[in-house]
């Protein structure tokens, strides 16, 4: 039997300050855990705990109600018996940080291994060596080391070698935008220079790690606002895990732990599919826990997406008629919870992709309504969740 988990997946010590409501962000996480896990939480989230856990009571997902009111790492030294689990093992954007030395304290195979293939980098060169094809890339340790801007295929990304959220990363349209970004680099940043890839569509291909080794988890397709990632869906057509594996096997073997993804490019040719890989993720992603949550509930179809709304509080948004349905496996789950305190919720929409167009359609015009304005509404008739629900 495995031993039960304590999470602690705050984003704080690794994520952009621009992101809007980061510091909630930790609360998504409440869906995955069991009842015997511990999960910590930041106080900020407690007022809407009683909505939360009723809203999973009803659709019959489990969750820990052992809650540490603090996002302090050193707690997991109080429970030895607890297997860790965090957003990401390490601390990318502060090396030699206290954070960093207290990671490599409890597990410092499990550190290198994130710390190295988080290196995208590290990541060309462990492509080449393993035979992973991916797009064209030249990587180099300064700017300086740039000979010509005229080898580059245009258009073209320039990716710091270590990069969180997509942060610091520019696609470069000809040249004259190359040379502009360049002008603004650090030239004690390493980097690479990547051909675009024009893709049909972008994979998420998740591992989970357990005594057996790098367990395939789920493939699911990237939904893209422009060239930002803004959901998932769930299943693909595309399985190319063996794209992928020995990546995947060779990081288990240098100590990765929990849960890692590979970003994955589907290219279209006159004779099949062509798949690249971009990169890979040591660490939950914004598809974890959509993905989490389904398969705890046995949710076939479904899709993940960030909404934006006029509520502050979980206790005024109204999910009647459309809330999930364990036993139609359709309807609305909230996900990223936490973030209604600045006007995002994270959700999962089960059912056929009719009835994810239909809960959309709904979801959105509820979200955008006034708290007062919510008493007028007519409910959504019920021949509507039969048939196109």
């Amino acid at each position: 039997m495995l031993p039960p988990k304590i999470y602690n997946h705050d984003i704080m010590h690794c994520t952009h300050q621009n992101v809007t409501g980061n510091y909630l962000y930790g609360s998504r996480i409440l869906g995955l855990t069991h009842p015997e896990d511990i999960v910590q939480l930041r106080p900020e989230v407690q007022p809407d705990w009683g909505a939360i856990t009723a809203h999973y009571d009803r659709i019959g997902l489990s969750y820990s109600c052992n809650v540490i009111w603090d996002v302090d790492l050193k707690r997991f030294t109080e429970y030895p018996d607890y297997q860790p689990s965090v957003f990401i093992f390490g601390d990318p954007l502060h090396p030699g940080s206290l954070d960093e030395a207290y990671f490599r304290e409890m597990d410092a195979d499990w550190l290198t291994s994130v710390e190295f293939i988080n290196n995208k980098n590290n990541f060309v060169q462990m492509a080449d060596e393993l035979g992973v094809e991916i797009p064209e890339t030249w990587c180099f340790e300064r700017k300086a080391a740039i000979e010509s801007l005229a080898a580059f295929p245009y258009p073209c990304y320039i990716k710091p070698s270590v990069s969180v959220d997509g942060v610091g990363i520019f696609r470069c349209q000809d040249e004259p935008d190359l040379r502009q970004v360049l002008a603004g680099w650090d030239d004690l940043i390493p980097l690479q220079i990547q051909a675009e890839v024009v893709a049909c569509a972008f994979l998420n291909l998740q591992y989970h790690v357990s005594v057996q080794g790098a367990e395939r988890l789920a493939a699911t397709e990237q939904v893209l606002d422009g060239y930002a990632h803004s959901g998932n869906r769930y299943p693909t057509l595309h399985q190319p895990w063996d794209i992928v594996e020995p990546m995947a096997e060779w990081l288990v073997a240098q100590g990765m732990k929990d849960l890692f993804a590979f970003d994955v490019a589907v290219i279209q040719t006159p004779t099949g599919y062509r798949y690249l890989a971009i990169e890979c993720n040591p660490r939950f992603n914004g598809a974890s826990y959509p993905t989490g949550i389904a398969n705890k509930l046995k949710i076939p179809c479904w899709s993940s997406e960030t909404f934006t709304t006029a509520f502050r509080s979980l206790k005024d948004l109204d999910l009647q008629d459309i809330e999930f349905d364990p036993h139609s496996h359709t309807g609305v789950i909230l996900v990223n919870w936490g973030t209604i305190q600045v006007g995002k919720l994270g959700v999962l929409l089960a059912g056929s992709i009719a009835q994810q167009n239909q809960l959309r359609a709904t979801l959105k015009q509820r979200l955008s309504e006034s708290p007062a304005g919510c008493q007028d509404r007519k409910p959504v008739p019920s021949e509507i969740r039969s048939a196109e629900l």
